[in-house]
């Protein structure tokens, strides 16, 4: 038995604590989209999770049926956080602001469901986040609590923001090129910003996290999010990979940041056990 102990006795308390039990995973950034519902059944999905630790998902899908099938699963173990995505189909993504009557009578009709925590993801880039319609969306979440979920440069956040000042905003991909100073800025500017990371190919170098990352991460510890944006079918096989490479880089942070990054800071925003 003493043999048998040893090695795990050798381990860093770290690495033991995360070889034990590996803790859970808010994915602030997925889509079930219908090309994918063809490949992937919802069984599948949850299974997918639990394999890699999911315990909580922020669910969106193009149309929001494949939000709808994963919620009737009804898994006590895996906590669905809806948001309705403005889209039907994928050409939507480049005009869904501008006078789409087809995706404002959609929009209109799934919040009836009454179900939703949030709006998005949605693309906005630049000046397009000054079209009425999405100025109409940012007063409406902020009327009804909601979040917002917003693919968009540092130029349409803060248009949104200047619509429906206070409205809450989780930011996709932390602007996937935005500067790591003007991310800074934005954060000290504006506390209503949450950061989702995935597709940030500069957090890390050779599985070494980023210095000027983790002193953001160490600096707003409640301000940012896991996802892993299976915007494209391949990307669910791809799963299993992402989740494994967040974990090897919340293990560079202290223990309670990395918690906070990986499942805590969601739970908190959406009032989840």
């Amino acid at each position: 038995m003493r043999i048998a102990l040893l090695p795990v006795l050798l381990l860093p308390l770290a690495a033991v604590a995360q070889a034990v039990k590996p803790g859970p995973i808010f994915d602030a950034h997925m889509h079930y989209n219908v090309e994918a519902r063809s490949v992937i059944s919802p069984p599948q999905v949850l299974a997918l999770w639990r394999k890699v630790g999911i315990g909580a998902v922020l669910a969106t899908s193009r149309p929001n049926d494949g939000t709808l099938d994963l919620i009737a699963q009804q898994a006590p173990d895996i906590q669905i956080v809806p948001f309705l995505r403005p889209y039907i189909k994928q050409p939507d993504r480049h005009d869904w602001f501008s006078n789409n009557r087809a995706v404002e009578q959609y929009v209109e009709q799934e919040l009836k469901r009454g179900i939703y925590r949030g709006i998005g993801e949605f693309h906005i880039f630049g000046a397009d986040a000054d079209a009425p319609y999405m100025a109409r969306i940012a007063r409406l979440a902020k009327e009804r609590g909601l979040w917002l979920h917003a693919h968009a440069d540092e130029d349409a956040v803060e248009r949104i923001l200047r619509h429906a000042p206070g409205v809450k905003l989780i930011w996709a991909h932390t602007g996937m090129s935005t500067s790591l100073d003007k991310v800074e800025q934005m954060f000290a500017e504006h506390p209503n910003i949450v950061g989702e990371l995935s597709y940030r190919g500069d957090i890390e170098e050779g599985g070494v996290l980023n210095p000027r990352w983790k002193q953001l991460m160490l600096k707003y510890p409640d301000r940012f999010l896991l996802g892993t944006d299976t915007w494209i079918t391949p990307r669910w096989g791809q799963v299993e990979e992402l989740i494994a490479g967040y974990r090897r880089l919340l293990a560079q942070l202290p223990p309670e940041v990395a918690d906070r990054i990986a499942y805590r800071n969601g739970a908190a925003m959406f009032g989840l056990r």
